[in-house]
């Protein structure tokens, strides 16, 4: 009989377990103890594949215990503590404390920690496998560019709109508009193309905001055709250029705002550089910006990131109208770059052949007329140094005539580190400003999931929502001014008409051939602090 007993017990311990379990982890202590536990396990095992895949790991990251404390911020400062909160580096105007006390969404916001926050995991499921937009629906014009180009714009509707389920309501103001006509925010993705599921989720929760938003597309890039010889380099904005003026004569009367996403930074800070203070954009905005182009694709990246741009590079070349055997054959980024556009690639392989973006003799390809419109771009950059002498994205930063938001992060395993970021440019031109980041990744920046105490904590995305409002409330900034100076003798209406003038004439005046500038250079000291209280924020129309 007590044998038997014992076979029933010993038979029934296998269902006993999991009841004893739920039991145990009923318990405070026990169930922290397991969590703790499964924590540690789990990020052994991430070290594990971080070494196979050679992902370098943040040190300095808590990684399997959440942080202690709330996150604090530092702002107006180069210096302090590190924190999970948001870092304003900028010269000290009148925006910035404008934006400190109305923009709350750079103050103090929860990001994700292990393991939704490592900078890894939030890279590759913002650029891949994260959560698609998918209340969006996109429409596609193709717009012909001056030298016989085609670049693709991809509008922004809502899917119950577009089903024809829900009328837009008219009228009154719109959510996050700062007037009843709804601004147009223009997105710039990667320099290598294509919609990622970050980019989707920024574009949806823009038109849920009252948003019209814009997808600029490169030619040849995310199905565009491409029809000329012709691709675009890192940083020009000559077609951006066209972009923005066809966007501004169909949106007259709305506000035009911009921003981009990683390396689709290059045009966009050229373009703001060049254009100066007779640009359309009221605004702009860059999440992960690469600020310097050679430096970034002089430095090695992860063989993950690096295999996986280079694979879609490729993947977007068109072999009936280049010759690609070269570039498919590039190994990194900047052999790839350098093939595409330098004439000292090919004179290395011993390769008669032109570079592939253009000929060596532009106006057989092109029309006179284009060719000087091009200017030095007609040709092929002589050598990589060459190259960046005029698609730094930088170079024309003293020119930049309209506020400028940079959210850079940490522990960003895609961009150089971050102590090579020109901190200078921020402390001393006021139309610089960066948000920096602790923790966020590649175009991440997660918001943390749960509640703490009695609060709960927002879910999404930290740039987004901070791009956004940052529009929202540099658009109230600006009206401010404006009536302001109106107020006390005119000022700012010699702001709008100058604008007006220096729009219409520049419209009007041919195309500028551009010219080579010496490139940035750290001052040894910066004037920011004295010169802050005295600067307006009127523009100086010089071009």
């Amino acid at each position: 009989m007590a044998s038997f007993v014992q076979d029933c017990v010993f038979c029934l311990i296998p269902s006993l377990l999991p009841l004893l379990l739920c039991l145990a982890l009923r318990w405070p202590r026990v169930h922290r103890w397991t969590r703790q536990a499964v924590k540690a396990a789990a990020w052994r095992l991430w070290v594990f594949i971080c070494l196979i895949l050679e992902l370098q790991l943040d040190v300095n990251t808590r990684a399997w215990t959440d942080e202690a404390g709330s996150p604090g911020t530092d702002v107006l400062s180069g210096s302090g503590r590190a924190s999970d909160g948001p870092r304003l580096i900028c010269k000290h105007t009148a925006l910035a404390k404008y934006l400190l006390r109305h923009c709350g969404s750079l103050a103090r916001p929860r990001l994700a920690s292990w393991p939704r926050g490592d900078p890894h995991i939030q890279t590759l499921s913002s650029m891949l496998c994260g959560q698609h937009g998918d209340g969006l629906q996109f429409t596609r014009d193709h717009l012909l560019l001056r030298d016989g180009g085609i670049i693709a714009l991809d509008w922004g509707v809502e899917r119950r709109r577009w089903e024809g389920r829900k009328e837009h309501q008219t009228g009154g103001k719109a959510l996050g508009c700062f007037t009843t006509t709804p601004p147009v925010l223009l997105v710039i993705p990667q320099s290598w193309g294509g919609m990622t599921p970050h980019l989707k989720l920024l574009c949806q929760e823009a038109v849920r905001q009252g948003f019209y938003v814009v997808v600029f597309h490169a030619r040849g890039t995310a199905g565009c055709p491409l029809t000329t010889a012709r691709l675009t380099e890192f940083g020009d904005p000559a077609d951006l250029e066209q972009v923005v003026v066809y966007v501004h004569s169909r949106h007259p009367s709305s506000a035009l705002v911009a921003v981009s996403e990683g390396s689709g930074s290059g045009i966009l800070l050229s373009y703001l550089g060049e254009s100066g203070s007779s640009s359309y954009l009221k605004a702009a905005a860059a999440i992960s910006p690469v600020l310097l182009g050679q430096l970034w694709f002089e430095t090695a990246m992860p063989p993950v990131y690096r295999w996986g741009a280079l694979l879609h590079r490729k993947m977007q070349l068109s072999r009936g109208v280049l010759d690609v055997d070269r570039a498919l054959s590039c190994s990194s980024l900047r052999a790839f770059e350098e093939t595409l556009f330098c004439t000292s690639a090919q004179l290395r392989q011993g390769a008669p052949r032109p570079p592939l973006s253009s000929g060596s003799h532009p106006p057989q390809g092109l029309a006179p007329s284009v060719a000087w419109a091009l200017g030095e771009r007609a040709h092929p950059a002589k050598d990589w140094d060459g190259y960046w002498e005029r698609n730094e994205p930088l170079r024309d930063a003293d020119e930049v005539a309209v506020p400028v938001l940079c959210i850079c992060s940490r522990d960003d395993p895609v961009l150089p580190p971050a102590s090579t970021l020109p901190l200078f440019l921020f402390q001393s031109n006021p139309y610089f400003l960066l948000a920096l980041t602790d923790r966020g990744g590649h175009c991440g920046f997660k918001l943390e999931r749960g509640r703490t105490g009695d609060e709960e904590l927002e879910e999404g995305n930290w740039s987004h929502i901070a791009v956004l409002e940052y529009f929202r409330v540099v658009a109230d900034f600006l009206k401010g001014e404006e009536r302001d100076g109106s107020s006390c003798g005119g000022t700012s209406g010699e702001y709008s008409q100058a604008g007006q003038r220096s729009r219409s004439s520049h419209a009007a005046a041919p195309p500028r051939r551009r010219t080579r500038r010496p490139r940035l250079q750290a001052p040894e000291q910066s004037a920011a602090d004295a010169e802050g209280a005295n600067f307006t924020w009127k523009r100086s129309y010089t071009r």
